[in-house]
């Protein structure tokens, strides 16, 4: 192969790449807020440690029947419950327009299911200016988690 067609393939591969990483980030409209690289040194399915003492939970720390450990509410930060109780009474949410919207699960750690199944809610944060990293990920089922993150982990709310 020619030094210019070498050239042309490589330019071309490089935009395709562009695209589709763009085409990945775009979809779903989701927030994109703190930046993952920065927020935890791995994207597994382990504790958060922005939620309370780690080494209590780990004590008593069991997992459902997909590997998701298991946290309680009470355990969770206070508004945390706040949240679950504007889940379940239907809102208002202070975020209207990102509050109650498809989560996609891009990041593959909660349990494969159906585009539109789960749904994301802001978990405030006191003295943030944005949304910040916390969210309560709410599942057609009934099933509830929690990622303090911004879903590079996540744990299933024992309410």
């Amino acid at each position: 192969m020619s030094r210019r067609a070498t050239r042309v393939v490589s330019s071309l591969v490089t935009v395709v790449l562009l695209v589709g990483v763009w085409w990945l980030q775009s979809r779903g409209g989701e927030d994109p807020g703190p930046s993952r690289a920065t927020d935890a040194p791995s994207a597994t399915a382990s504790p958060s440690a922005t939620a309370s003492p780690s080494a209590t939970r780990e004590a008593r720390a069991e997992a459902d029947e997909d590997g998701i450990a298991y946290v309680d509410l009470a355990d969770l930060p206070p508004e945390a419950a706040d949240t679950v109780e504007l889940i379940e009474a239907g809102g208002p949410f202070p975020y209207p327009g990102k509050d109650g919207t498809d989560f996609g699960n891009y990041e593959g750690l909660l349990p494969d299911r159906p585009r539109g199944y789960y749904a994301e809610y802001t978990v405030e944060t006191p003295g943030s200016d944005d949304r910040g990293a916390r969210r309560i990920i709410a599942g057609d089922g009934g099933e509830l988690y929690w990622t303090g993150d911004h879903y590079a982990s996540f744990e299933r709310i024992r309410t």
